[in-house]
């Protein structure tokens, strides 16, 4: 889902061209909480070697947009744990590789436990971006 930031950037840019600066790197989070529509409530790991992981922003990585979406291209891996990261509810993409705005996020179909050596994957076509009404 997009958030009210991303959706305002784009919004602005198409309807009174006031630009913004699209990131060229993105930052992929995962949180054990609910994030919000205003891209707030993101609670990510605090240890066990957790850290977003950087993604290129360019067509390499994400595809072409269809139908208001588009997946990513290629595969996203984190590092393996080296503690648990509890249980991973949510990922979303960020602009920053710490604090920073969340522009989309998504729910995950299964939450996914993360205990100690696990390596988190999510293989190519497996995010999902959209901008379409729900």
């Amino acid at each position: 889902m997009i958030t009210y930031y991303s959706a305002n950037r784009i919004l602005d840019l198409n309807f009174g061209a006031t630009s913004y600066v699209v990131p060229s790197t993105l930052y992929v989070g995962l949180s054990t909480s609910t994030i919000g529509i205003d891209g707030t409530g993101a609670t990510e790991p605090s240890s066990g070697a957790y850290a977003r992981v950087a993604v290129t922003n360019n067509k390499t990585n994400f595809g072409t947009a269809s139908n208001g979406a588009l997946t990513n291209s290629v595969a996203i891996t984190y590092t393996e744990s080296t503690a648990s990261w509890g249980t991973i509810t949510y990922v979303f993409i960020a602009d920053a590789l710490t604090g920073g705005n969340i522009w989309f996020y998504e729910a995950l179909p299964v939450p996914k436990t993360v205990q100690t050596a696990t390596t988190v994957l999510f293989s190519a076509s497996s995010l999902t971006l959209s901008m379409t009404n729900s």
